[in-house]
């Protein structure tokens, strides 16, 4: 019995880590692409860095007194709510210092008081949105059994013009979030600068990390109508189908908006081509994922 207790009590801490990482990504990945933190965070004074932390600290503290990131009984509780915002805290330098290091803005070069500084200024962002997950993308993991049950009638009764337009509707969604996330992002001269520092085993790290995130976000992290995405039928349906699928499209989003603005042009390689994609594809892939959680 006590086993099985620690057994669910671990499942339940990592389930909230993982909606806590998630939430990050979906409010601070486009940060992260901005050259302007990253020079910010190489020159700021070690003072800077205490305020900025000190500063996230307060602010994370007040969000999740209120809800915060993981689901229990006793929310007003000032211990759990500080034991939540230094965890919080953690994750978001944890998803941060892992990003610039797949984007090449962290390297072992790189001298520690400049790490840190990074670090710390891009991981406000992701701190914040690991507060507000729960607050605003919910947790659906505990859906009562009769929506459940409902849900999988409906979804057996369903023909193939219905499974057509599920399809197109996830594919609509995902369009839509990488599309209004790549708009954001690939006009810059970040896209160029990572894109040449990006080496063939770091775009093959770039898709894995897309791919996890894609489908963490989705069908992990308890956000919106996980249970009955998990039950949705479609062409795409199944999570790892569907995260494949949505990748692709939002690489062809990326593509498209590199284009459109002039990054690309069709003289261009193709090996250039496909790592200013790769590179636009993270963040896309993210809003991706987020427009399939609006639908």
């Amino acid at each position: 019995m006590t086993t099985k207790r620690q057994k669910n009590a671990w499942r339940s801490e990592i389930n909230d880590i993982i909606r806590g990482a998630c939430g990050g990504f979906l409010f601070g990945i486009p940060l992260l692409y901005t050259m302007e933190v990253w020079w910010i965070g190489s020159l700021v004074k070690p003072q800077l860095m205490m305020m900025a932390i000190a500063l996230m600290f307060i602010v994370v503290y007040l969000l999740n007194y209120t809800e915060g990131f993981r689901k229990r009984r006793y929310s007003w509780l000032t211990p759990e709510a500080a034991m939540d915002t230094v965890e919080a805290i953690a994750i978001g330098l944890a998803c941060s210092a892992f990003v610039l290091l797949l984007l090449r803005e962290l390297t072992p070069e790189t001298s520690l008081k400049e790490s840190l500084g990074k670090i710390i200024f891009e991981s406000v962002p992701f701190t914040l949105g690991v507060a507000l997950a729960n607050q605003f993308l919910g947790d659906t993991r505990n859906s009562n059994a009769e929506a459940q049950a409902s849900d999988q009638v409906n979804s057996t009764t369903k023909n193939k013009g219905d499974e057509l337009q599920a399809t197109f509707a996830d594919v609509g969604g995902t369009l839509i979030g990488a599309t209004i996330i790549a708009f954001n992002i690939a006009p810059t001269d970040e896209i160029p600068m990572l894109a040449a520092a990006a080496s063939p085993p770091w775009q093959l790290a770039m898709i894995a990390t897309s791919l996890l995130i894609s489908y963490g976000i989705v069908f992990e992290a308890g956000f919106s109508d996980q249970q009955k995405r998990r039950q949705q039928k479609g062409i795409f349906q199944r999570p790892s189908s569907e995260t494949i699928m949505s990748y692709l499209v939002s690489l062809l989003a990326s593509a498209f908006m590199l284009w459109f603005f002039q990054k690309l042009t069709f003289s261009d390689p193709w090996t250039m081509w496909l790592d200013h994609t790769l590179m636009l594809g993270l963040p896309a892939t993210i809003g991706g994922a987020a427009g399939r959680l609006a639908i």
